[in-house]
């Protein structure tokens, strides 16, 4: 019984550092693109490594870490505890484990910014095609994996396809509306328009998921991601995705 209490910090401290890497990549991507030092959020100051890393507050400004910061390390230490006990039967814990970071990194990006990257996008595509192969080689052979993957991700990206145009109609029609109306389009409206599609992406999901050798759930996923819209439907989604 102590041994297992013991082993329980092992998932708690790997959940800690993915969440301070999640943390980073939303504090920076969505601002410069790429891998830089981070800054402070109020007034732009650059952190020191060690600030930022043991989530101390600004030297310059004394701000302390947003609220999101601490949500995300929570959580992300709770989720890897919670994989760990209970791993996914599809992924095992490693790879369930990244997954479980790319998702909590979308699904960050995406409540604040209201952005998929291109570049979250790509790695998705690369992690999906990567899941549906090592679980559909296990049965069927490497080149089978392939593409039975690819044929997913197709599948999911041509629906997705589908369902953006369809919203972007909607968006239209709605601003055509507003204007004949005499009010100022709001980008919000073409959110709402998106918004109505996302469940969609459950669908998706659970299709390939349920379809056994067909379709590749795991890169149909990824190809969603490509689409470049978003709603935060992202940690139900994943959740179902990896179980």
């Amino acid at each position: 019984m102590l041994m297992m209490d013991i082993a329980i910090l092992i998932p708690a401290l790997f959940g800690w550092l993915a969440g301070l890497f999640i943390n980073y990549v939303a504090d920076v991507l969505p601002l410069t693109r790429r891998f830089s030092q981070p800054v402070c959020m109020h007034c732009q100051s650059p952190f020191s490594w060690k600030d930022y890393l043991t989530l101390r507050t600004c030297q310059n400004c004394g701000r302390m870490r947003s609220l999101r910061t601490w949500l995300v390390q929570i959580l992300t230490t709770a989720s890897f505890v919670y994989f760990w006990l209970y791993p996914s039967k599809a992924l095992g814990i490693p790879l369930g484990m990244i997954v479980l970071v790319y998702f909590g990194i979308i699904t960050v990006i995406d409540l604040e910014h209201r952005l998929i990257l291109h570049p979250t996008s790509l790695v998705g595509a690369a992690l999906g095609l990567l899941v549906g192969t090592l679980i559909h080689s296990r049965a069927n052979g490497l080149l089978a994996g392939i593409g039975l993957s690819l044929l997913g991700g197709v599948f999911g990206f041509g629906l997705m396809y589908l369902l953006y145009q369809f919203g972007t109609l909607v968006a239209r029609f709605r601003a055509r509306k507003m204007q004949a109306a005499g009010q100022v389009e709001d980008e919000e409206e073409a959110l709402a328009a998106a918004m109505s599609i996302w469940p969609a992406c459950w669908v998706s999901c659970w299709a390939g998921r349920s379809s056994g050798t067909r379709w590749s759930w795991g890169f149909s996923w990824a190809a969603l991601s490509v689409c470049c819209f978003s709603w935060p439907w992202w940690p139900a989604a994943a959740m179902q995705a990896m179980r």
